[in-house]
């Protein structure tokens, strides 16, 4: 249960991060959200990766290049995903608040992104 608490807490700022971010792009820069999604995905990811492996997996043992090649592999994975849910949502529902959309698509990645992180990049069981 710790890890997934931390998992949790690395999710929430990552979902910070990525909503503060959106928002900052979208009603400050000529950016559309689409393209500032992008940003902020990448920005969320950095600092999930940071939290995820001091405090929730630890270190797995790889090179810190290998570690992070892995943990890319399986951000880009639940970053498509949640890019998906994301535009799909934006798409279909032209009403919807841009970061309504973002807590939708972050949920729908966080059950993908835990057994990858704990299992392809920290060597879970």
């Amino acid at each position: 249960m710790r890890k997934l608490a931390f998992f949790v807490i690395a999710g929430t700022a990552g979902f910070l991060t990525d909503a503060g971010t959106l928002h900052l792009l979208i009603t400050h820069t000529a950016v559309g959200p689409y393209i500032a999604r992008i940003f902020s995905i990448a920005l969320a990811m950095f600092v999930t990766w940071q939290i995820n492996r001091t405090a929730t997996f630890s270190r797995s043992g790889r090179s810190t290049t290998d570690e992070g090649i892995r943990y890319a592999f399986v951000g880009i994975l639940g970053a498509v995903l949640n890019y998906a849910v994301y535009a799909s949502l934006i798409f279909l529902l032209p009403g919807l608040q841009p970061v309504a959309a973002v807590v939708a698509a972050s949920l729908a990645a966080m059950g993908f992104s835990y057994f990858g992180y704990s299992r392809f990049v920290f060597g879970e069981k």
